[in-house]
């Protein structure tokens, strides 16, 4: 075993009677306030707010807006520190008049971590954002601006700047090709909050998503629709995420759950035959090992012959449902479109799914009825009111004439 030397015990001696304990009922719960965005659908994400104190990272593909969504920020909370990497004050400028022709935000155009944080340390904003990660860097490391070392290391030093001096600061992270947060693993493990801004280019909807949140729930999601102004925040959801929908075979409709809001949104399907020897079970917004599962579930307990035929279900509005209480109305949309035939009108599906072929019940179900009651959805078909998916083919897919 290696010994420890005289001069190496006297330090941990010295380190240990330096070193301090503090008991929690002695911190001033004050100076851990959080700070409203102004935003009510980033707030929600957040769990009220920006934590003092806190280190946040936002990732999404590139050209999603996740520097329009800042600059909103940035102009909402006064004297916030804008931290320009990657553009100029000039373009910023015209993103920000854009948002608010009377934008007045404090940009640094600086790549060096130390220069940033002595910066900070003088002026202590409200508020600091950092767009992005990858192009800050130190001259204590030899290795280029984006590369692990240098993500890891400035990364390391701004959070331990902001718990020192509790200003929260907001990182923009790259996203690799497959949608994982480029950098190192640990830059995950270093940041308190998460944030993904998420949608498809070809839409103007976007989805801010917490995956990690230590002061809140991961449940809440922010909906927003892209303008020419900005990022326009969306009160009611369900209606727009149904607006477009036309009542046609395949086409389903479900309450979900998003931390304490119910969404209403639709499901699609398309089964067609295949000449392929395999079928394909294609799933978008939906996990595709439960989509194989409702399949399996489907030609055992209905007998439906689905083994010659292709499946595509898609959640519109690029949500992503992973919660059980979306089965029934996906099994529903295959069964129409598997039919041709249409589901009755104003009629929604909420229910669990079991192997057995058994509807089961699922949380919060009051609040999912009544927000379908307030868009106008009248047949509510759930385990309440049917105790198998037979039941409930029965009950919705019409008899061919």
């Amino acid at each position: 075993m290696e010994e420890v030397s005289g001069q190496g015990r006297a330090n941990k001696e010295k380190s240990a009677r330096s070193a301090q304990i503090v008991n929690l009922s002695d911190i001033d719960q004050s100076q851990f306030k959080r700070v409203p965005i102004g935003m009510s659908e980033v707030d929600r994400v957040l769990g009220g707010g920006v934590v003092i104190g806190s280190i946040i990272l936002v990732s999404g593909d590139p050209g999603i807006g996740k520097s329009t969504l800042l600059t909103q920020v940035a102009i909402n909370i006064v004297k916030t520190l804008y931290i320009a990497g990657e553009e100029s004050a000039q373009q910023i400028k015209i993103r920000a008049e854009r948002i608010n022709p009377k934008a007045n935000i404090p940009i640094l155009q600086e790549t060096d971590v130390d220069v940033i944080l002595a910066v900070i340390e003088q002026v202590k904003p409200p508020l600091v954002i950092i767009d992005s990660i990858q192009t800050i860097k130190t001259d204590d490391l030899n290795s280029t601006p984006g590369s692990v070392g240098q993500v890891r290391e400035c990364a390391y030093r701004l959070q331990q700047l902001a718990k020192r001096t509790h200003v929260p600061i907001i990182l923009v992270g790259h996203v690799t090709k497959d949608g994982s947060i480029a950098g190192p693993k640990t830059l995950e493990h270093l940041v308190d909050v998460i944030l993904s801004l998420e949608g498809d280019s070809s839409t103007n909807f976007r989805i801010l998503r917490g995956n990690k949140n230590r002061f809140g729930t991961t449940d809440e999601v922010g909906i927003f629709e892209m303008e020419e102004t900005g990022m326009v925040e969306v009160s009611n959801p369900s209606k727009l995420f149904l607006e477009t929908r036309q009542n046609a075979p395949g086409s389903t409709v479900v309450p979900i759950i998003t931390g304490l809001r119910p969404i209403l949104v639709e499901i699609q399907a398309l089964v067609t035959k295949t000449n392929l020897p395999i079928p394909r079970r294609t799933g978008s917004g939906i996990d595709n090992n439960r989509l194989q599962l409702l399949v399996a579930v489907l030609q055992k307990r209905l007998g439906l012959h689905l083994f010659d035929q292709d499946i595509f279900v898609n959640v519109t509005g690029g949500l992503k449902v992973y919660e059980p209480a979306a089965d029934l109305a996906i099994c529903m949309a295959i069964i129409s479109s598997f039919k041709d035939a249409v589901i009755p009108a104003k009629t929604v599906f909420i229910g669990e799914v079991g192997l057995l072929g058994e509807l089961r019940s699922v949380r919060n179900l009051d609040r999912r009825v009544n927000e379908a009651t307030k868009l106008g959805f009248t047949n509510v078909i759930s385990s309440d009111k049917a105790k198998s998916l037979s039941e409930v083919a029965r009950l919705t897919i019409p008899k061919p004439a």
